[in-house]
């Protein structure tokens, strides 16, 4: 069973300085907690309840530092969920790692100061979709590790590296002639008409100030997504992470 204590400390991982702390992150239900212990995620620990029927269930258990089976009841103690899951995960916080070379040969995913925690979840889910291996937050940037993001990630989080960093200083490290910088902004060129490269750095502004005057001095090519039709009345702006999700999209069918 689940002690007063563990219950407490696995609630106060849904702040992020107790998750910076003690290095843990929670992940809740079947298919993302399988997600991360089948990617090699380390687990400190397991709880679940006799609902829990995972065929690969005996595997996972040796995967955990603890396992602790419980009541529905207690579960949902320290669930973020409306409805609790079968099964809890607690793991440790990885320390994710890049080479010069691996961000010098592919695209990469840059966001600046996004807020809203299913924006960066989705972003990440994105990411792993379209083959990019790198994401680079701002330090104001929404935690990774938000439960809310780990949730929208729907285990993406596992194959996609998130690092924090100053984004004008990696840029200007990275800034090459032949390593572009994009953007999207208003006054962009046409995504559909423009001859995109197979590497290189993508900005995403923040869900209600775009991207920073500081960054937009470092954008070598400026996107636009163009509505459809042209002339025609339609929603001031697209959601971040579906603006993401058109843009890698164009990348990839360019370079298929």
């Amino acid at each position: 069973m689940l002690t007063k204590n563990q219950i407490k400390q696995i609630n106060n991982l849904q702040k992020k300085k107790f998750r910076d702390q003690l290095g843990l992150f929670s992940a809740e239900g079947n298919k993302l907690v399988s997600e991360l212990l089948d990617a090699g995620m380390e687990a400190s620990m397991l709880i679940f309840t006799s609902n829990w029927t995972n065929p690969q269930k005996s595997k996972y258990l040796k995967k955990a530092e603890q396992i602790i089976e419980t009541e529905p009841a207690t579960l949902k103690k320290v669930s973020n969920l409306k409805t609790p899951p079968s099964v809890i995960g607690i793991f440790k916080i990885p320390t994710p790692s890049y080479s010069q070379e691996d961000i010098s040969n592919s695209l990469s995913i840059l966001l600046d100061d996004l807020q809203d925690p299913g924006n960066l979840g989705t972003i990440i889910r994105i990411a792993d979709w379209f083959g990019i291996k790198h994401i680079f937050c701002s330090p104001n940037t929404v935690d990774t590790y938000n439960p809310k993001v780990i949730q929208a990630t729907m285990g993406a989080i596992s194959r996609v590296n998130v690092h924090y960093t100053d984004l004008n200083q990696l840029i200007y490290k990275f800034q090459q002639e032949d390593f572009p910088v994009y953007g999207t902004f208003l006054d962009g060129e046409n995504l559909y008409e423009q001859k995109l490269s197979s590497k290189g750095f993508i900005i995403m502004g923040n869900e209600g100030k775009g991207i920073s005057s500081d960054l937009e001095k470092m954008v070598s090519q400026k996107l636009l997504i163009p509505n459809y039709p042209q002339d025609a009345p339609t929603s001031e702006s697209l959601n971040v992470s579906v603006a993401t999700a058109i843009i890698c999209g164009e990348f990839r069918r360019q370079f298929f």
